[in-house]
């Protein structure tokens, strides 16, 4: 690791500490590990990011993408919800295989967190419960503001899309199965959504969290401009 230069800074209100990366031989791309403090809770965490560095007006400056690092499913009230199960038959020499394929997502309403995972297996529980665990390696924080989500966003994963739009009090979850499923395990109890592409269970759920993770609170907007909330 080696320390941080001033000026350099990535999306999201974090302070960056350190960081140590390899640049890829082609387009500058850029891999690692980055040290950072959250401005909100104080809090060290290590992040990995991919990205790409580029020359700003006060120094250099980092874009990136980084997975934060994992929430401990242990501290959260988690309540699973299945989103989808498939039968699926594998042909054999000797005949036919059937086992069943199960989405689930996972969450705690009140804290705001939300998973989604899958799980294969002979019988139905089984698989079900291989995708409880899955989902609980996958946590996500979702921003929210009060019960609904602070600006409207659009998420994409394959050729699945969906759009997530805020809502004032009183409206409700105005979503599908796959959707809603979301929706309600990550607290959200007033939104507008549209799904635009895939009907696929699996690419509406990656879509949507897609969408989920690109929230950003009016604090984080508020530190990344140098500005108070109340200017915003």
């Amino acid at each position: 690791m080696r320390p941080a230069k001033q000026g350099w800074s990535f999306k999201g209100s974090y302070k960056l500490l350190a960081v140590s990366y390899q640049p890829a031989a082609r387009n500058g791309m850029i891999s690692g590990a980055v040290k950072v403090l959250r401005a909100e809770s104080r809090q060290l965490a290590t992040m990995v990011f991919q990205g790409s560095l580029r020359n700003g007006p006060e120094g250099q400056t980092r874009e990136m993408t980084m997975l934060k690092k994992k929430l401990d499913a242990n501290q959260y009230n988690l309540k699973d919800q299945v989103v989808a199960i498939n039968r699926v038959t594998k042909v054999v020499k000797g005949g036919k295989n059937m086992s069943f394929a199960a989405l689930v997502v996972v969450g705690d309403a009140g804290s705001g967190v939300v998973g989604y995972g899958s799980g294969k297996a002979k019988e139905v529980p089984q698989a079900i419960r291989k995708g409880i665990e899955s989902a609980k390696k996958n946590l996500v924080k979702v921003n929210l503001t009060e019960t609904t989500i602070p600006h409207q966003v659009l998420g994409r994963f394959g050729s699945g899309q969906v759009l997530l739009k805020p809502a004032p009090e009183g409206t409700g979850v105005i979503a599908g199965g796959a959707v809603r499923a979301v929706m309600t395990s990550a607290g959200v109890q007033n939104v507008l959504t549209k799904s635009l592409g895939s009907p696929n269970p699996h690419n509406v759920v990656k879509a949507t969290f897609d969408a989920l993770v690109q929230l950003r609170d009016r604090a984080e907007v508020a530190t990344a401009r140098g500005k108070a909330t109340e200017d915003l």
